[in-house]
Formats: C-alpha cells, sequence, structure tokens
C-alpha cells in the first residue's frame, strides 16, 4: 500500500500533478486511486471523465472518485442523526431536515477521513492518491484526527459518566432526553476509526505529502507555513513539485520579467525546502487535460523515476540518546528564530505552538519520568533534552 497527499494553494495546478501522478502509477501496472476532497471538485475535469461519489474506472488500474461529504455524512451520521432527530421533535422544533441536522463544522473532514481510510484498508487498490483541499482546509483535515484522538481520551469518558448518572433526573425535570449509549458508542467509534486513519497517515511506511507550489511570492510563502505545520503533525513531506515553470528560451520581451523573477524564486525555493527532493514541470503550451497529456506531465515531472516511490524518507521525529540521557528532535523547517515557537509541559505532555496552530505531543516511554534539562532550536531543529528520571514523589509540572 501507499498513499500520497497532494496539497497546495489553489490554483497551483495541484489537481493536474496529482492526477498526472496516477496515471503514470497506472501506466506502471500499478492498481490505483485518485479521490478528490476538494468540496470545488476539479478532478474530473481534468481527466475528461464524468465522476461521482463512487470510484470509477477511467483507464486500465486507475480508479478515480470525487468524494462527496453530503453522502459520506448521510451514509456514517447513523445513530447520531436518530437522536438528534428525537431531540428537535421533543423541543418542538419543526421542519429540520436531515440536511440541516448535518451541517456541523468539520463533519465534512471527518468523513472524508473515514472514505480515504476504507480504500486503504479494504485492500483493493496498491496506491491511494488524494488530491486535498487547498492547505488552509488541507491542514485542519489532518490535524483533526489527533484533536479528536485528544478528546476521547481526556474528556469522552467523562462525558460519558456524568450522562450516565444525569439521564435519569434529566428528562422528567426538564423534558429532555439525553442521548443513549447507542448514541455515544457511535461516536466513539467514529473517532476510532479517524485515530486508526491518523495512524496510518503519519505511517512513514505508507504515506507522504507532496507540496505543489508556483515559482510566485504569496504561493511559496503559503508553501512555507503548511511545510512546518505539516513536520510539526509528524507527516513526511518527501517531494515539493514546482508547476509552470517557464522554459529558458523562445519567450519573446513580455515574459522578461517574469522570466528574471521566477528565477530568483527558484532559487530560493531549492534553498528553503532543501533537503526534500524538488521536481520541476513547465508550464505547457495548452491546458492540460486528459490522459495523453496527463502522462506528459507525468514524465517532465518524475523522469524514469517511479512516481509513487518514496523521495524523501526523512522523519520530522527522531529521538537518539547523549552522554547525559536523551535529545527529543523536532524538525520545523523555515522557522527562523526560537521566538516563533512557544513551548510548555504539562506532566507526560509536551505543547508545542506555532502560529495558529498547536500540537499536544505524549513523550514516548523511554522519555516518560526523566528531567527535562533543556529546550533548544538551531538549525531548524527544536531539541529538547531529558536526563536521569526522576524519582516517583519528585515528578516535574
Amino acid at each position: 500500500m501507499r498513499v500520497i497527499l497532494y496539497t497546495g494553494k489553489g490554483g497551483v495546478g495541484k489537481t493536474s500533478v496529482a492526477a498526472a501522478t496516477a496515471v503514470s502509477a497506472a501506466k506502471a501496472g500499478k492498481k490505483t486511486i485518485i479521490v478528490s476532497t476538494d468540496a470545488a471538485h476539479s478532478l474530473g475535469d481534468v481527466l475528461l471523465h464524468d465522476l461521482d461519489n463512487k470510484p470509477q474506472l477511467v483507464m486500465e488500474n486507475l480508479w478515480a472518485q470525487e468524494i462527496s461529504s453530503l453522502a459520506c455524512t448521510e451514509k456514517h451520521w447513523g445513530k447520531v442523526q436518530e437522536y438528534l432527530s428525537m431531540l428537535m421533535v421533543s423541543q418542538k422544533v419543526a421542519e429540520i431536515s436531515a440536511e440541516d441536522l448535518m451541517v456541523f463544522p468539520g463533519l465534512e473532514e471527518v468523513f472524508c477521513l473515514i472514505e480515504i481510510f476504507t480504500h486503504c484498508t479494504q485492500g483493493n487498490y496498491e496506491v491511494v492518491i488524494v488530491d486535498c483541499a487547498p492547505t488552509g482546509e488541507t491542514l485542519r483535515l489532518l490535524s483533526f484526527p489527533e484533536v479528536m484522538n485528544w478528546w476521547l481520551e481526556k474528556i469522552f469518558p467523562i462525558q460519558r459518566m456524568v450522562l450516565k448518572v444525569a439521564r435519569p433526573v434529566v428528562k422528567p425535570v426538564f423534558n429532555v432526553t439525553l442521548p443513549p449509549d447507542s448514541f455515544l458508542e457511535a461516536i466513539a467509534e467514529l473517532f476510532r476509526k479517524i485515530s486508526a486513519m491518523h495512524n496510518l497517515l503519519t505511517d512513514s511506511a505508507i504515506t507522504s505529502v507532496r507540496l505543489v507550489i508556483n515559482p510566485e511570492k504569496m504561493v511559496i510563502k503559503e508553501a512555507e507555513r503548511s511545510f512546518v505545520y505539516l513536520n510539526l503533525y509528524d507527516f513526511i513531506v518527501d517531494a515539493v513539485i514546482v508547476n509552470r515553470v517557464l522554459p529558458e528560451t523562445g519567450l519573446g520581451s513580455y515574459f522578461v520579467n517574469w522570466s528574471a523573477s521566477q528565477k530568483a524564486y527558484l532559487t530560493y525555493i531549492e534553498n528553503q525546502f532543501s533537503p526534500v527532493p524538488i521536481c520541476y514541470v513547465p508550464l505547457f503550451d495548452q491546458e492540460v487535460a486528459g490522459i495523453d497529456l496527463l502522462t506528459k506531465m507525468g514524465e517532465e515531472c518524475f523522469g524514469s523515476k517511479d512516481s509513487v516511490s518514496f523521495f524523501s524518507c526523512r522523519k520530522p521525529q527522531r529521538i537518539y540518546h547523549f552522554s547525559e540521557g536523551y535529545i527529543w528532535e523536532l524538525t520545523l523547517p523555515v522557522i527562523k528564530a526560537k521566538e516563533d515557537i512557544a513551548l510548555s509541559q504539562k506532566g507526560e505532555e509536551i505543547t508545542v505552538k506555532i502560529g495558529d496552530y498547536k500540537r499536544n505531543l505524549y513523550m514516548p516511554r523511554i522519555l516518560q519520568g526523566r528531567q527535562v534539562l533543556s529546550a533548544t532550536f538551531e538549525d531548524t531543529a527544536l531539541r529538547i533534552q531529558f536526563g536521569e528520571r526522576l524519582s516517583p514523589n519528585n515528578k516535574q509540572c
């Protein structure tokens, strides 16, 4: 199994590059499916094929699907929708349709993840390629499982216990039926699947993310931020695809400034994203759509390389031993100063915050109970040093 997620700023040609990778994999004899999680689907337009919420055969060894968040929500909502309908009726709230009950923030991401997870676990495909939504939505999609897993471990057991105690009292006093155990179990099962999906997406032997960019300032800046956040959440970025690179000759005077600008940005990209491998795709003289042109794009991008192989296996996190104990290292590329990072610890949990994103990192077993000696940031790496184990009566807060 191989899973590749393509993301990038809207309009950079992410869908075309993802489709070109899928076509290349299929022509190499691998059973491949490409799925789009973008609400504004364009995968069918690129493949010149009418797609819907079910996988469709596009060519030999290649299936494609445009995931419908509404259809997936209807499929997986089950007990939750049943309880919500009953609750609305009990409170005399009329004219509530199934669609109205499904508009909850984050649900689309949840069910897109489950649909992808299904493809990954059924064993029907060797390669799963995901054409993700623009970077902001993709980061929310990828960080969602860990947030929900934290809620499931920390809050859900307390809520379940409180509801069990309160259920006999609330109904007669407030005339409100609290959710039954089947409702809570449905949610718990949902989160278990999301947690399993997170484990699969962060499995360095299976999954990687590829950033698609254009040699333009705003696009590069957004990609830099995404690169940092993906590392923060332990996703391997194994390649950066630079799309729509102008040719060296034959441009004419009109493109002189554009050409000079691109050359400067191409050098900048190589410096900023190193050591991640960079692939280049030229600006085609026509719109890239259809199997033939996607095949040509794949050849330009990957050359003789296997399009779905790992181009880089550098893990964002690693632990290594030193004379006084252990160092826990987290690579945070592009970050220039330690002031851009907020770090705190509570018990066996360390919280790292960068910009609008934060992650609660649970200490690996080998580090639990050890004294924190220092935390430094240099050469794009956050390094936390741990010394000897503390006695049970002298644990840090």
